[in-house]
């Protein structure tokens, strides 16, 4: 078992999860943060610290769960590790009630 960033994340990018990593298993995009399965000790302890639940474990039950197991994969091997809280992205509070961000608001691009 592993757990995932969702399409919650995208465009808000809050980091309360990267604080209480301990394993520092995050990695960071443009406007999404991804885990790192091969990385993830499972814990749990990200899961309540996401205020807009974009943390789920691979074994719940929810749409697209394979699509966002491999985009956390993949991204996490490309994308810059972050292990510090950071802001939220500016406009987060416009984008967290917003569904399915993937298409319209994803970047690939790794943060600068």
């Amino acid at each position: 078992m592993t757990y995932i960033v969702k399409d919650e994340c995208i465009k808000c990018k809050l980091t309360d999860c990267v604080e209480v990593c301990p394993v520092d298993c995050f990695y960071e995009g443009e406007n999404m943060l991804v885990i790192n399965p091969d990385e993830c000790i499972d814990c749990g302890v990200c899961e309540p610290e996401c205020p807009i639940g974009a943390i789920v474990p691979d074994t719940t039950d929810i749409e697209n769960k394979d699509k966002w197991l491999l985009l956390n994969k993949k991204f996490s091997a490309i994308w810059p590790n972050i292990n510090k809280k950071k802001d939220p992205m500016p406009e987060h509070k416009k984008y967290e009630k917003i569904k399915n961000k993937l298409k319209k608001h994803f970047s690939e691009k790794p943060f600068k």
